[in-house]
């Protein structure tokens, strides 16, 4: 196996020095292939993906190919010429080329969340910023919703939390709580405090909460995401259902807020509970889309009565999943008019998931198709 490897990776070399012989390096010199071939070798592609990648790093006349292993400007040149050319030869469904778009897509995403900005963590609350949504936990009685009002140099001003099996009378003034936080494109935190008052700040009730210099980094972020505010459809699946097929009936109306190959976030009016798997159907481009996947929380605003629900992906297709990511790393040029549509086999049936939506709770509204969200 190992004089195998060997041979492989000398054969490998071979073709590139062939290759700058014969025009096909564009004009560098065969160390340059060399060192390109043993760079793409680090960074986990098979040879069959490098040479890909060769190509596209002549045709998009790249002076220092091997730069696109490590340089995100240099890889998005080449990750647009990719999908500009299989479009213009019509490959751009073949399940080969989806599949090594998706790889490309991939390392393109380690390179975003290894940048210097996303392993900077915080260190002390000071840094959060108004409007963070925060987990409370209360030793004893549950987890319950909050966002940060005012940080001042002093303390933290949070809003009451919220929530199930807490009693509106509860006093929180001197009490120990645990607060855990997402950091947007970053990672989760939690630290531990005390809270020193109960106040009314901007006319809602609140609590100041001491400021902690121990926030500790608990998970990174593993998957970017954009913010968008998409309209689509919702709807219900039962445990172990799977659905693949585009509705076409009208869902649940609700919104996309961010999104990413591991999920999203949904704006809807109403009020609903974590666990539920769900089916949001969406347009990209004009293209009908599906996600599947499961809530695993929800941020009520009682005062306009729409909860956010974090939704966690399952497996999807690799059209679908390239798709959005496509849109992540803002891949589709206008003017080119480049967007990887769905498979032609995806044909819609009737959805069945209208009659079980009184299951996501009362004040939901049943979506109807509208001049903003005529989505198929």
């Amino acid at each position: 196996m190992l004089v195998l490897a060997i041979l492989v990776i000398l054969g490998g070399i071979l073709l590139f020095v062939y290759n700058s012989r014969n025009g096909g390096g564009g004009g560098l010199i065969q160390g340059d292939w060399i060192q390109f071939y043993a760079k793409g070798k680090d960074s986990g592609f098979s040879f069959k993906d490098i040479e890909l990648l060769r190509q596209l790093a002549v045709k998009s006349e790249l002076e220092e190919p091997s730069s696109l292993f490590w340089s995100q400007d240099q890889l998005d040149r080449c990750i647009k010429a990719m999908i500009r050319n299989s479009k213009a030869a019509g490959e751009h469904k073949n399940p080969e080329v989806q599949e090594f778009l998706s790889r490309l897509y991939d390392y393109r995403k380690r390179i975003e969340l290894d940048r210097p900005k996303s392993l900077q963590g915080l260190t002390s609350t000071r840094e959060l910023q108004e409007e963070q949504r925060l987990r409370i936990l209360l030793s004893g009685t549950g987890v319950f919703g909050s966002y940060i009002i005012k940080n001042t140099r002093d303390y933290l001003t949070i809003a009451r939390p919220t929530g199930e099996n807490l009693p509106q009378s509860y006093r929180w003034r001197g009490s120990q709580v645990s607060i855990y936080f997402w950091r947007n494109e970053d990672a989760g935190y939690v630290f531990d405090t005390d809270v020193l008052d109960e106040v009314y700040s901007k006319g809602i009730s609140a609590l100041q909460i001491r400021h902690s210099d121990s926030v500790f980094r608990t998970q990174k972020r593993k998957s970017t995401r954009i913010k968008t505010h998409w309209p689509a459809f919702l709807y219900l699946l039962a445990d172990g259902e799977t659905s693949d097929n585009i509705e076409s009936t009208p869902g649940l109306k609700c919104f996309i807020e961010d999104i990413s190959d591991g999920g999203c976030a949904l704006s809807i009016g109403g009020k609903t509970a974590p666990g539920l798997r769900i089916k949001i159907q969406f347009e990209i481009d004009k293209d009908p889309l599906i996600m599947c996947g499961t809530v695993r929380s929800v941020d009520y605003k009682e005062g306009e009565n729409r909860s956010l629900l974090h939704v966690e992906a399952e497996v999807m297709p690799l059209t679908t999943r390239n798709h959005i990511m496509a849109q992540v790393f803002g891949m589709v040029d206008d003017e080119e008019g480049l967007p990887l549509r769905i498979l032609d086999d995806e044909t819609g049936e009737a959805g069945a998931g209208a009659a079980g939506l009184e299951a996501l709770g009362t004040g939901l509204e049943q979506g109807e198709t509208t001049p903003e969200s005529t989505l198929f």
